[in-house]
């Protein structure tokens, strides 16, 4: 399953995109569905917003979540669980990667070295782990969303 994710991964990246993007992408394959617009909106996200800031891998993780959690229209609720998954992702997130790598943005966790670039693609994977394992423990279908 992993090294499944890592060759889809190894894909779209070679396709140019990136962390944000990629972790949608996942979901939306999961869910069976194609969403070039969200995709898209998911690259404003990239290279820490485009200037080093809040990771791609973490933003991109706040979204997935949302995906299968967040309010999608008009008069509809947010599943009341969100809250607490995004609470356990951000917390989870800051320890696992914060800590060792000095801070959540892409300029201290990449800091000026180019061989850091492969933490990217580790953090993407752990996030997408940690993301499926938050959905699957409060009980959403990681491959169908109701209507």
């Amino acid at each position: 399953m992993m090294d499944d994710l890592m060759l889809q991964m190894a894909r779209y990246k070679q396709q140019g995109f990136y962390c944000s993007q990629i972790l949608v992408l996942f979901g939306l394959e999961n869910l069976g569905r194609e969403n070039p617009d969200l995709v898209r909106t998911m690259h404003g996200l990239a290279r820490g917003l485009g200037s080093g800031e809040v990771c791609g891998a973490l933003t991109g993780g706040v979204a997935l979540l949302s995906l299968y959690a967040g309010c999608g229209e008009s008069g509809a609720q947010e599943d009341p669980r969100l809250g607490v998954m995004l609470q356990d992702f951000v917390a989870w997130f800051k320890e696992t990667y914060g800590v060792p790598f000095g801070g959540i943005r892409c300029a201290e966790i990449l800091g000026d070295d180019p061989r850091n670039q492969n933490r990217c693609g580790q953090m993407v994977l752990g996030v997408y782990e940690k993301v499926t394992a938050l959905l699957i423990e409060n009980g959403f279908d990681l491959y169908g969303l109701e209507e």
